[in-house]
């Protein structure tokens, strides 16, 4: 079965804390869903792209990408 990385992008000269503080809502809702999600976390591409994500089974997708609405989504590969 295969895990899917859902992302939010963001953009500007304060992506890399807007993705920090998106990343703390994440966070929020896998624990007030009681949710078995370990993998999240905050990547910097660069000063004005930093993203926020988190990794789920291909199985548990779509609620999760209906409730959050991630910008995009690939294949997790570790």
């Amino acid at each position: 079965m295969r895990q899917l990385k859902l992302i939010w992008d963001f953009r500007g000269p304060t992506s890399k804390k807007t993705a920090e503080h998106h990343l703390t809502h994440l966070q929020d809702y896998i624990k007030n869903n009681n949710l078995n999600i370990t993998l999240t976390g905050t990547e910097i591409y660069s000063d004005m792209h930093s993203i926020a994500f988190l990794v789920v089974w291909e199985s548990e997708m779509i609620p999760i990408r209906d409730a959050l609405k991630p910008h995009r989504g690939q294949v997790y590969q570790d």
